[in-house]
């Protein structure tokens, strides 16, 4: 499983340099944005467990800078392995494997709105990587206890 994920993380393009640094810029708009809008989500506590707000949004913000610097100068490995600890860390605390989901259409919504058409065109295919492989990344983080 998880070599199937380097591979198809092997095949994604990297953004140009110029679309990375569209990125950057606006990061921390997309990180305010993406937690109103989380915060604001009736089922908040069924995809991130109790108490766990805090915990959510500070992900967003580690979330952009991961993805700022992958974007910078990308590694399938560090992706798929980062996100592998992420999943794992993450689910620990009561995180349901539905809050990915939930939470990269948020960012994908909030880029699509707010960076420029050819930016997207290229950042689009990494955020949609993560929502089609959250299955195997819940599958390889499983607890068997």
């Amino acid at each position: 499983m998880k070599e199937k994920l380097l591979r198809s993380a092997g095949r994604l393009i990297p953004p140009e340099k110029k679309i990375a640094e569209e990125f950057s810029r606006i990061c921390d708009e997309l990180v305010a944005k993406g937690n109103v809008t989380l915060s604001q989500r009736d089922d908040l506590e069924k995809l991130i467990g109790k108490n766990n707000l805090p915990m959510a949004e500070d992900n967003n913000r580690n979330f952009a800078r991961f993805m700022n610097a992958l974007f910078m100068e990308y590694s399938p490995e560090v992706f798929v392995e980062t996100v592998l600890w992420v999943f794992n860390a993450y689910r620990s605390h009561g995180f349901n494997p539905t809050y990915w989901a939930a939470n990269l259409n948020i960012w994908l919504k909030n880029l699509e709105n707010d960076i420029s058409r050819e930016a997207y065109a290229q950042i689009y295919p990494f955020y949609n990587w993560l929502i089609v492989n959250i299955p195997l990344f819940t599958k390889l983080t499983d607890r068997n206890e």
